[in-house]
């Protein structure tokens, strides 16, 4: 059995967050898939031997069982001694980073790209605020990385890979990625680390409603 062992589906971008954590730091990882489209998450079983939020990604490692990707990327990044912080200061830095991605980056575009690109639902005002809002927190990151080449100063950390979790997903959403120049710019940074790999080919299951 593998030291680390993640429960995790393809379409996650959040269950992303952490296998391209585990890749990029060499560690010993199994995926266990999570059938999110069939429903697994919302039953008694799942929620009782899993994860009672009835969430994905979830991290086994040593007798623990960790969810929520910034609690797990701040374990992983403390176990391994890998692309954590450096200093206090550091700390507090990434840590504003994860928070902004969770409430905003990803927040809202994961809503968005899962509504558009793999649900495919007509345009309404939900889509149309959350592309906004969305928009509005692409604006700030791309921003942000015009300035450095990673998040938190030169080298790449867990904020990084928090704020990865969505930015490769193929699915159309309406929003001109190529538009920010930064964000790209850290994107093929992110894709030149050895052991990078694609969320479509380092996770299980399925990758569209029609699989």
């Amino acid at each position: 059995m593998a030291d680390y062992r993640l429960h995790s589906f393809a379409l996650s971008g959040n269950s992303y967050k952490v296998a391209l954590f585990l890749e990029l730091a060499g560690a010993d990882w199994e995926p266990i898939f999570v059938d999110y489209l069939g429903g697994e998450t919302h039953t008694d079983r799942y929620r009782t031997e899993v994860n009672e939020l009835g969430e994905a990604p979830v991290l086994e490692h040593a007798g623990l069982r960790l969810s929520q990707s910034g609690v797990i990327l701040d374990y992983l990044a403390k176990t391994t001694g890998k692309f954590g912080p450096r200093s206090e200061q550091e700390a507090r830095e990434i840590w504003r980073w994860v928070l902004f991605d969770n409430h905003k980056f990803t927040g809202y575009y994961a809503t968005l790209r899962f509504m558009v690109g793999v649900k495919k639902v007509e345009e309404d005002a939900v889509t149309s605020f959350l592309r906004e809002r969305a928009l509005g927190a692409y604006r700030i990151v791309d921003k942000h990385l015009r300035g450095q080449d990673f998040i938190v100063g030169d080298r790449p950390t867990i904020a990084d890979f928090s704020l990865a979790g969505y930015v490769f997903m193929p699915e159309p959403t309406g929003i001109d990625r190529s538009q920010f120049s930064g964000i790209e710019a850290w994107k093929a940074r992110l894709m030149a680390l050895p052991g990078w790999r694609h969320p479509y080919d380092i996770l299980p299951g399925p990758t569209s409603l029609s699989q």
